[in-house]
């Protein structure tokens, strides 16, 4: 059978502040794959942003790439991992589908078909790309050890502190706070079952505490917040830009227990019987719940990324930005 190749176009990161579009050609499917038409994906403001301006340390260029990544650290570089779309060739059973994948952004790609679970019937894509944020958060609350009843406490209001606090809202009898600088942020946190307050107004003696802020003051106010060996999982991403680490004072007689989390691993509590694939899929099927839909809060077109994504990656007010590919509707 003839093989037949179509134009795709990607977005790279050409320079320190440079976004570009490059052409280039996708083939047929090979056997086991699938060609994916893209609906919208999604950016991850924190990760990109340090991506954008070069500030990936060398000592994680491995470990940073992204699964389906083209090019290298620090540039240029096709990343991303947040790709919602409709398989247009590949497996019968595939056909028509929405399915998400771990793909930088792209109007059109192949991909194994075993990396596209499906999308859920009454998920809308638009929504779907916020699996890869969701599989952080579910991860981050394994590694937590959060049960019942437990009192909880989230410092920082970005994408992914919104989205663990929501999941561990949902423990029986849980009691969660979300503290943010932010005051605009109490709507969005009331939204998904938490109470908001203020940092320095959060309760004290929690049981697990989640840091997102990304910032050495955010750390520090978790530990304040932390009862006698308590958990504080740290989830921020901060590059290569050092951090202080009060572990001064109380932190010893206390007894706290700083915990790093990334979801480049599975939960070491979940390890022995989750895998990947498992894992994104239990992500996907956590997003049916409407009330996510208010964490995607901007869209641009895939065609003006070079122009307006350096702006939206300038500033850490918003929540989760998508690109929106042209000819799609939102849903």
């Amino acid at each position: 059978m003839a093989s037949h190749s179509m134009m795709a176009t990607a977005l790279w990161y050409e320079a320190p502040g440079q976004v570009g579009l490059r052409n280039a050609d996708l083939d047929d499917p090979s056997p086991g794959y699938a060609r994916v038409r893209s609906l919208f994906s999604g950016i991850s403001r924190g990760t990109e942003r340090l991506v954008l301006h070069g500030r990936v340390p060398a000592s994680e260029w491995a470990r940073m790439r992204a699964p389906l990544q083209q090019g290298e650290f620090p540039f240029p570089v096709k990343y991303g991992y947040c790709a919602v779309g409709v398989v247009e060739a590949g497996p019968r059973d595939l056909l028509g589908r929405a399915v998400f994948c771990l793909h930088p952004h792209q109007d059109r790609f192949n991909a194994a078909a075993a990396m596209l679970p499906l999308v859920p019937d009454d998920v809308p894509p638009r929504r779907a790309t916020l699996a890869a944020n969701m599989e952080t958060a579910l991860n981050a609350l394994w590694d937590s050890g959060a049960g019942p009843a437990d009192r909880i406490a989230v410092v920082g209001g970005g994408i992914i502190g919104l989205l663990v606090g929501y999941l561990a809202a949902r423990l029986p009898g849980a009691r969660v706070t979300l503290g943010d600088i932010d005051p605009g942020r109490a709507a969005i946190v009331e939204h998904l079952g938490m109470a908001f307050a203020a940092p320095t107004a959060l309760p004290g003696d929690c049981d697990v505490v989640f840091h997102t802020s990304a910032s050495a003051e955010g750390l520090a106010t978790a530990m304040a917040c932390a009862g006698a060996e308590a958990a504080i999982v740290e989830l921020s991403w901060y590059g290569d830009k050092p951090i202080a680490v009060r572990l001064g004072g109380a932190f010893h007689s206390r007894r706290l227990r700083l915990i790093g989390s990334q979801v480049g691993q599975i939960a070491a509590s979940h390890r022995p019987r989750w895998s990947y694939a498992n894992r994104l899929a239990a992500a996907l099927d956590l997003l049916r719940d409407d009330r996510l839909d208010a964490l995607v809060d901007q869209s641009i077109e895939f065609r003006d990324t070079p122009a307006r994504l350096p702006a939206i990656l300038a500033t850490s007010t918003g929540l989760a930005p998508v690109i929106r590919y042209s000819s799609q509707t939102d849903g």
